[in-house]
């Protein structure tokens, strides 16, 4: 099939969480024989932070974050079997959304593809005259980056004909163990920008950590935290590439996940981070959520946490042999279990089904 991808960007992952998430899931789509345009914007300085060229799985359409050319985009939707607007592209987001549905073929399949589904919700919530509530009549799939059945119920509160979670996972051929590399050498690392849904729990989680072990040493890496007061015993680096993250996760003792408030509230959200880190055989340690066992399971493949306590508890008792068990006992099964090809043919059958289904609509 031929799809139609609006997104952020798939060049880029700065201040751009899902790239890894794009890159996975349409590498695997492309290699089951599904033609895929990714149109991204000219916006947020991303174009000067790319972190990889323009694949082989993908025809990549940057275009000029105006009215205009968004709307030279959005005509092209017309050309696809498949047209999907994910959300947080951040410009023209609900034009995108009203203008691939209008300019889509009554054969083609419409998806709203959702890759922070407790924000969007919350604002359908909030919002009566959301552009996604007009929208939702016309989309045959509601597809989201995680969320499981409570965020399944709420879309289809709000109508959504279908909804499925397509959760993150590992694209071993890009995130697998190398050597150490000194310049992430600690013994807790955090990767993540500072976003105001997050910070309070890097606080709790991080920051309170590292103050409970002055004589440990903490790396953070993301963007946004050069203003943020921290102990000593921390060190910031700022953007950290893609290309990078493999040796950022296999280097510290230790690597920590902390989701944001809502990913944490709803559950069943693991983000790409978690995936990356167990790919390169790193020592998880997470902050609690439900449906982390559905994904990795509590003291033998990933250590849990309820607040920084329990983080410095861990730490403390962390011995190099011990971390390397509980790493490798992750990637066993990630690898085994959630892989980006595990994800692709999940995708792959539910694009196959729908269309047949729409033909059997239009023959009745």
């Amino acid at each position: 099939m031929k799809i139609a991808f609006y997104g952020s960007s798939l060049l880029s992952s700065y201040w751009n969480g899902a790239a890894t998430y794009y890159r996975g899931l349409l590498r695997d789509l492309a290699g089951r024989g599904h033609s895929v345009t990714f149109y991204e914007p000219d916006a947020y300085d991303r174009q000067q932070h790319r972190d990889i060229d323009p694949p082989d799985y993908a025809e990549v359409r940057v275009y000029p974050a105006t009215i205009e050319a968004m709307r030279a985009v959005v005509a092209e939707a017309a050309a696809a079997d498949v047209v999907v607007k994910a959300s947080g592209v951040g410009i023209f987001d609900d034009e995108l959304l009203e203008g691939v549905i209008a300019a889509s073929r009554p054969e083609a399949i419409r998806i709203f593809w959702d890759v922070d589904a407790p924000a969007t919700l919350a604002e359908l919530g909030a919002n009566p005259g959301h552009a996604l509530h007009r929208a939702m009549p016309a989309l045959d799939l509601v597809l989201t980056y995680g969320g499981g059945p409570p965020v399944i119920a709420a879309y289809e509160g709000f109508g959504a004909r279908r909804c499925v979670p397509i959760y993150n996972a590992l694209d071993p051929d890009t995130h697998h163990p190398v050597p150490a590399d000194p310049r992430f050498a600690a013994d807790l690392a955090f990767l993540g920008n500072r976003l105001p849904d997050r910070e309070a729990r890097v606080e709790t989680f991080f920051l309170d950590a590292a103050a409970r072990l002055p004589g440990r040493s903490f790396l953070i890496g993301g963007n946004g935290w050069e203003s943020k007061p921290m102990p000593d015993n921390v060190r910031h680096l700022g953007h950290v590439y893609t290309r990078e993250h493999n040796a950022f996760n296999a280097t510290p003792l230790a690597v920590l996940n902390i989701a944001r408030d809502s990913m944490a509230a709803v559950g069943y959200s693991p983000a790409t981070r978690v995936f990356e880190a167990a790919g390169a055989g790193a020592c998880l340690v997470t902050d609690a959520w439900v449906g982390l066992d559905l994904f990795l399971e509590d003291g033998a493949e990933v250590l849990v946490a309820r607040d920084g306590r329990d983080v410095a508890d861990h730490l403390a008792a962390l011995t190099p042999a011990r971390a390397r068990e509980i790493g490798e006992a992750a990637r066993r099964r990630i690898t085994c279990e959630h892989t980006y090809a595990h994800r692709g043919a999940e995708v792959d059958v539910i694009l196959r089904d729908e269309a047949a289904a729409k033909r059997e609509r239009s023959a009745a």
